[in-house]
């Protein structure tokens, strides 16, 4: 025998629970997605401020380390992406300094670098 409240119930809790999977599935990547786009221009004061010394990091600059790539080389360099660039920042070559870059300055950082690319 059916009930009509319980027919609604199993519709209200089937559309709840579409709702539920829905948002499982797009929010993680949402969340991804606004981490991972850092702020290229930020990216390039933190640039200026500590990586200038040995890397070209703008074209307005004319010289850095010759033992070291340029961001524009680094940008363009197989293989590297905003996952491995933000790997790479969050645990610096020991040549590198420690800059003690928080999260967000690093996903900057990295934006700026591959920006360089284009």
């Amino acid at each position: 025998m059916h009930l009509p409240g319980k027919v609604k119930f199993r519709s209200r809790l089937l559309s709840e629970l579409k709702i539920a999977i829905a948002l499982l599935v797009i929010l993680p990547a949402s969340i991804t997605n606004v981490q991972a786009a850092g702020d290229p221009a930020d990216g390039e004061r933190l640039a200026r401020q500590w990586c200038a010394a040995c890397h070209v990091v703008a074209d307005d600059q004319t010289n850095g380390t010759e033992a070291v790539p340029s961001f524009t080389e680094i940008a363009k360099t197989r293989g590297f992406n905003e996952a491995t660039l933000t790997g790479f920042l969050a645990d610096p070559h020991p040549k590198m300094p420690d800059m003690s870059l928080t999260n967000r300055e690093i996903s900057n950082l990295a934006s700026y670098i591959l920006s360089r690319g284009n």
